[in-house]
């Protein structure tokens, strides 16, 4: 018998009626077994997810102000759905537990991981499955890594002799036995562990788009969906902007080539993006597979003359950057320049220290801050020659007039990247698209 683990985003369980297409999904095929569920998110246009009615809970908890007005909220909007579905579940004592903890310690991954938790409760009630808290199986360590092994033995011992479960996603338990989040749209990793666990011959990866697309459909309207991509593919353009799955939630079924569909809740029968260890032989391939980009970037530019020749000056420049807690994410270096691509909100608050720590250790002969930057990338596993096609991709960004101002190319299959200013971000996009729908 197949086994698939499936995932449902906030929006596939915003109210009842949603609910109701999600246990229409799983009972059309027997093989989704193993269901993970996220917090319920917005049912129209300006409603607020419960995850930031809970984070909303939190911040007023700790400024000492009541917190249940926005808590009751949260219970009448899982009241609804159960009245919506028409189960019986009694949610009185979980909210009475929730305000009891908030007031007595205000922990935030506590807090946050309550929508997940009553989201999943409901969901077992509702298709007759047991439910799984993933505070019993999903483990962190002091750090608050994933401890990967521990998890995959907790979870496979768990789940394996059931014939299907529901499971809270997005969290997991601390050494200390306290709640433990990952980051937000956490519930896609949550649903790759659990496929490892159970080997499941597919993950299903259900939210409110019928796969990925191309290019961002709000910059490029005539976007096509990608029918195949790669794992390494997605995980970049994850990375760098595209919202459709978690980063981390690539590296556990990679490690054992478990596909996963990227499927539409309100579509169904669409055939959404699959993601696969390798593409098929007979799949007809573009030369550029995505584009995806990221806002709210600075770049931090130390020029020093040799500098590649000075013994351990990069490693140093990072020590500085790690000492300040400010990680960044990308590091592209040259004869006599060094550029750390940093998150422009993380970088805010430490700029002037340090700027200060990199002339005192460093003496370099310029050093600089560039802000309101953007970095786009173009991933293709099967542009052949990759130099001319980026080539082609550069040439078409300057042409639109837009001026390029760092270049990292990988090595080997296509996958450039390039930063640019805010302002011309969605002009670079289109000249992109342009080009490779051109090509």
């Amino acid at each position: 018998m197949r086994t698939y683990a499936v995932k449902f985003g906030g929006s596939s369980l915003a109210d009842a009626e949603q609910f109701r297409k999600v246990r229409a999904i799983i009972q059309k095929d027997a093989a989704r077994r193993f269901v993970v569920v996220s917090a319920p998110g917005a049912r129209y246009p300006g409603d607020i997810k419960v995850t930031d009615l809970l984070d909303a809970c939190h911040s007023l908890a700790l400024k000492g102000e009541s917190f249940l007005p926005e808590l009751e909220k949260i219970e009448a909007r899982f009241a609804d759905i159960c009245a919506g579905l028409g189960i019986g579940l009694d949610l009185k004592s979980e909210f009475s537990a929730i305000a009891t903890c908030i007031n007595a310690a205000p922990q935030k991954d506590y807090v946050l991981s309550r929508g997940e938790y009553l989201s999943a409760k409901i969901m077992a009630e509702y298709l007759g499955l047991p439910f799984i808290d993933p505070a019993r199986c999903v483990r962190f360590d002091r750090d608050g890594l994933l401890m990967e092994e521990e998890t995959y033995d907790a979870l496979s011992r768990l789940l394996r002799p059931l014939p299907g479960a529901v499971i809270a996603g997005f969290y997991g338990s601390a050494p200390d036995g306290g709640i433990k989040t990952f980051s937000r749209g956490g519930s896609d990793v949550t649903g790759a562990l659990v496929a490892r666990a159970v080997n499941a011959d597919l993950y299903e990866n259900w939210t409110d788009v019928s796969g990925l697309m191309e290019a961002d459909p709000r910059i490029i309207p005539d976007a096509r969906p990608v029918e195949y991509i790669s794992y390494r593919e997605l995980r970049i353009l994850s990375y760098m902007g595209a919202s459709v799955l978690h980063t981390d939630a690539v590296r556990p079924v990679s490690a054992l080539n478990i596909p996963i569909n990227i499927k539409n809740t309100n579509r169904p029968e669409d055939a959404g993006t699959l993601i696969v260890s390798r593409l098929p032989d007979d799949h007809t391939r573009r030369s550029v597979t995505g584009i995806a980009g990221r806002k709210g970037l600075s770049v931090v530019q130390v020029e020093k003359s040799m500098v590649s020749d000075g013994a351990g000056f990069t490693a140093v420049l990072l020590d500085i950057f790690k000492h300040h807690r400010v990680p960044f994410e990308q590091c592209l270096t040259g004869i006599d320049t060094i550029s750390i691509v940093i998150r422009s909100e993380l970088l805010e608050s430490k700029k002037d220290d340090i700027i200060r720590d990199i002339a005192r250790e460093l003496s370099p002969d310029t050093l600089r801050i560039i802000d309101r930057l953007s970095m786009i990338t173009v991933v293709g596993e099967n542009a052949g020659d990759s130099n001319e096609v980026s080539a082609r991709l550069i040439s078409a960004v300057q042409s639109a007039g837009v001026s390029i101002s760092t270049i990292n190319q990988g090595a080997g299959r296509l996958n450039l990247i390039i930063g640019v200013k805010e302002a011309d971000y969605v002009r670079a996009i289109r000249a992109l698209h342009a080009s490779i729908s051109e090509g």
